[in-house]
């Protein structure tokens, strides 16, 4: 038994086709519960992977070297978000002004929110940072924590549980706050949640997932270069 789990282990194929069947099997289970919220494709990949990774003991340096492959593809993957908002491209009429502002606004409230929360429950201030750029993508939340010389791993945690808890919860919210303009919808889960609320809504409505994605890319590149000045105020 001990043979055949280091044989797995050591497989370089296994964890791919772990973390490639644990998100069919989430999709899978997102059609046959008809959407429901929380058979998210993400969340059940995590907990399928991660239930595999302690079970089998595997390091996490040789998972991510096992699914460099999947990695390799999130850059393209992002940049094709490109092509829905082109083709809602006509709907972005008499929104652009307010849009900015807005987005603009939000990655504010969210860093500042986040910093604040985090000292009310009695965090310090290194945790203070790293939670602060939890709205952004992943890559760009372990960015900015690593230049405010904070816990980059624990970023990139905060910042997919974000993610996760904006596609299963979100457009219930959003819902019962009586949003239905698409577009909105759109533009603010994609501001908290990112790439994983986007896939959430791109798989609802084309519309809601387009502007999620502008959404996604917009507050990412707010939050970057608002940072600076906002961590001279939050943490001096």
């Amino acid at each position: 038994m001990s043979e055949t789990l280091a044989w797995l282990r050591d497989s370089p194929l296994l964890m791919l086709t772990v973390t490639i069947g644990a998100y069919q099997l989430g999709c899978w289970l997102r059609g046959r519960t008809g959407g429901h919220p929380v058979a998210q494709p993400v969340l059940v990949a995590i907990v399928v992977v991660a239930a595999t990774v302690l079970a089998l003991d595997v390091d996490y340096a040789d998972y991510r070297a096992d699914t460099e492959l999947i990695a390799f593809w999130l850059g393209p993957a992002t940049v094709a978000l490109a092509i829905p908002l082109h083709r809602q491209a006509a709907r972005l009429r008499g929104l652009v002004a307010p849009m900015l502002v807005g987005l603009t606004l939000g990655a504010i409230v969210s860093v500042t929110t986040a910093a604040l929360l985090v000292r009310l429950a009695g965090g310090d201030d290194l945790l203070a940072r790293t939670a602060a750029p939890k709205a952004t993508t992943t890559p760009v939340a372990i960015g900015l924590a690593e230049s405010l010389d904070a816990i980059a791993p624990l970023a990139a945690v905060l910042a997919i549980l974000a993610g996760v808890l904006g596609a299963v919860a979100g457009p219930a919210v959003l819902t019962l706050l009586r949003i239905r303009d698409p577009r909105v919808r759109g533009l603010a889960l994609g501001s908290v949640s990112h790439g994983i609320g986007t896939g959430r809504l791109l798989h609802d409505d084309e519309t809601q997932g387009a502007f999620s994605g502008l959404a996604m890319g917009l507050t990412a590149l707010a939050t970057s270069a608002l940072m600076p000045l906002l961590s001279l105020v939050l943490f001096p």
